[in-house]
């Protein structure tokens, strides 16, 4: 893809030229403190005296309170020096003890002899100084954005990267399980394409497109098709890329990124993460935070003064629309919203479709039975499914990915990858009462999902696993089937009640999962008795702990405790039918964990041949 034009940056050969320099002025200097250090012997003033004395010194040279000296050798030696400093007062006697034996005197100027030990020493700090002036000028060119000279104003430019027209190559067809928010984009691309078409007859298209849905579902793929399909620029930022720690800053980013799209245009302008800048204003204990909120007022601004002929369109995509300001909603800014879901079995074989056509493939692959046992998984998790597929075919040496890679990237996507340590004998049969009871409860119970397999190799932190594969995709979920799921949850508890007389820990996440459920039956779903249809907000989550303690609390005491009440008979009286059905059946129960402790993973056929054994 074609970003903006690449800025100056320092080459590297130069960039290595510079460390080059500098350590080679480092080594200069340690050859001249190891040379100087190493070729002298140092001596105390009479014992230097006593030296000239014997008539062993060739030469002297005296700089300021140093005395140096050239000692006599015969010829073919190497020659060898002494070293001494001298005393604080004048001794006329040492320099008629220097003539009286013949020995040369040569007197260093002070100031020549500090110049180039000075040099030398500052170089060094010469050369960073430098380099430092070298990496801001480079670095203030990067910032202007177009190789220029730049100016300190240059970090309020906007950081987005666009993308022309021409090379965008995504497009509709490579965007799966998003029909309807296909449908309602089309209109955007037309206008884009054909604006005269619109414009005669009246007709304004939206300024504003918020798309909105889970992590993963396919929100800034369906802005990049939209610019493929329509042929136009796109610029793309995220929204945390407008604020920065100085108040301004992000504001003077939108109005740059917004003239930057209007020369384009028609454009697209993609903005990602909208709630990181685009959140409520004055929300939270602390007050507001007044760069984002002039960043926010700034996004407000511009796209409000849009004119009627700009044909720039703003996409933008968020996973928390519950929290965004109400004023980039209003009609005039954000007009369309678009909610993309979790796509569902025919969408989830679409997206494989387009997922496994780039990787090689034998003759075992089963795409609609991979879609049916992904439920609840988005499209960036189908890709990672095929993805960790190919790297274990890989690891194996495969020539091709087979449907076996397939279920078990499924499994470590969805439980981990399996665990070295080994259960004993004891645990392992705890382990395997426990699923029992999940599968048995699966199987006994009406309205549950179909069991699929059972296993007890810990992956994760789990130390084994029930797995149940809907037919299909529910949405709408009746009470029935809400309360044999909450059975199947306290299966395994109960078949350790059954069985072993006395419970443990493995059955925590089953009770909190459970408690949850029940707990939006009876607060949310309207299914007590006691409560009939009323809706409370208890358990919800707030993304503000402030706005979390302003809101009015919208039910009592009285009703918070009659709520824990209804939830705390749910799954009591639940558990108490479990019980009575599990009594009535604790031969099975024992032979699927039997059967189980052998093999360690079992699958729904086996287990259904061994119940009418």
């Amino acid at each position: 893809m074609n970003d903006q034009p690449t800025p100056n940056r320092p080459s590297k050969p130069f960039s290595n030229l510079w460390i080059m320099l500098f350590f080679l002025i480092l080594t200069l200097q340690l050859f001249y403190y190891i040379g100087s250090q190493s070729q002298s012997e140092t001596l105390s003033y009479n014992q230097f005296k006593s030296r000239v004395a014997q008539n062993m010194v060739k030469e002297i040279w005296i700089d300021e309170d140093l005395a140096r000296a050239s000692l006599k050798v015969e010829v073919g030696q190497k020659a060898e020096y002494i070293k001494t400093t001298l005393p604080p007062f004048a001794d006329d006697r040492f320099l008629e003890l220097l003539e009286k034996n013949g020995v040369d005197i040569h007197v260093k100027s002070q100031k020549e002899s500090k110049f180039w030990g000075s040099l030398l020493m500052m170089l060094p700090f010469m050369l960073i100084v430098g380099f430092i002036l070298y990496s801001i000028y480079n670095f203030r060119k990067q910032l202007g954005g177009m190789g220029g000279e730049g100016n300190v104003f240059d970090f309020m430019r906007s950081t987005a990267k666009q993308y022309d027209k021409e090379k965008v190559a995504v497009t509709f067809d490579d965007v799966a399980g998003a029909e309807s928010a296909k449908i309602e984009l089309y209109e955007v691309v037309d206008f884009l394409k054909n604006p005269q078409k619109y414009e005669t007859i009246g007709a304004k298209i939206p300024r504003g497109i918020l798309l909105t849905g889970a992590p993963g579902t396919g929100k800034t793929l369906l802005a990049k098709a939209v610019a493929g399909e329509a042929g136009v620029p796109f610029f793309s930022i995220s929204g945390s890329e407008f604020v920065e720690m100085f108040v301004g800053v992000g504001a003077a980013r939108v109005r740059d990124l917004f003239k930057k799209a209007k020369s384009e245009a028609p454009a697209i302008i993609f903005i990602d993460e909208l709630d990181s800048v685009g959140r409520a204003r004055g929300a939270g204990i602390g007050g507001g935070h007044d760069e984002k909120e002039q960043t926010l007022n700034q996004i407000l601004a511009e796209m409000d003064g849009f004119e009627t002929d700009e044909k720039v369109v703003v996409i933008a995509a968020t996973n928390r629309p519950d929290i965004l300001d109400y004023a980039l909603l209003r009609p005039g800014r954000f007009d369309r919203k678009i909610t993309l879901v979790l796509p569902d079995i025919d969408a989830r074989k679409k997206i494989l479709d387009i997922h496994m056509a780039k990787v090689r493939q034998d003759e075992t692959i089963d795409l609609e039975k991979i879609a049916k046992m992904s439920i609840g998984f988005s499209g960036a998790d189908l890709a990672n499914l095929v993805n960790e597929a190919a790297m274990h075919a890989a690891r194996e040496d495969k020539a091709s990915v087979s449907q076996n890679d397939l279920l078990y990237a499924r499994d470590r996507i969805i439980m981990g990858v399996e665990q070295e340590f080994v259960l004993d004998e004891k645990e392992k049969k705890r382990v395997a009462i426990h699923e029992s009871g999940h599968a048995l409860a699966a199987l006994l119970l009406e309205h549950a999902d179909p069991i699929e397999k059972v296993s007890i190799v810990p992956r994760g932190q789990a130390l084994g696993m029930t797995e149940q594969l809907p037919l299909k995709d529910i949405r709408n979920f009746p009470q029935a089937y809400l309360l044999d799921k909450i059975g199947v949850m306290l299966g395994g508890r109960v078949a350790e009640l059954t069985l072993l007389g006395d419970l443990s820990s493995g059955a925590a996440n089953d009770l909190k999962e459970a408690t949850s459920l029940a707990t939006h039956m009876v607060s949310q779903w309207g299914m007590s008795e006691k409560l009939g249809a009323v809706y409370y907000q208890k358990g919800e989550e707030h993304v503000f702990l402030g706005r979390e303690m302003a809101l009015p609390k919208d039910f009592s005491e009285e009703t918070a405790k009659l709520i824990d009440e209804e939830v705390r008979k749910i799954i009591s009286e639940k558990e108490k039918k479990m019980l009575e059905l599990f009594n009535a059946h604790t031969k099975d129960i024992v032979a699927i964990s039997e059967k189980l402790i052998e093999k360690e993973v079992i699958y729904a056929d086996e287990i259904r041949a061994l119940l009418e054994c």
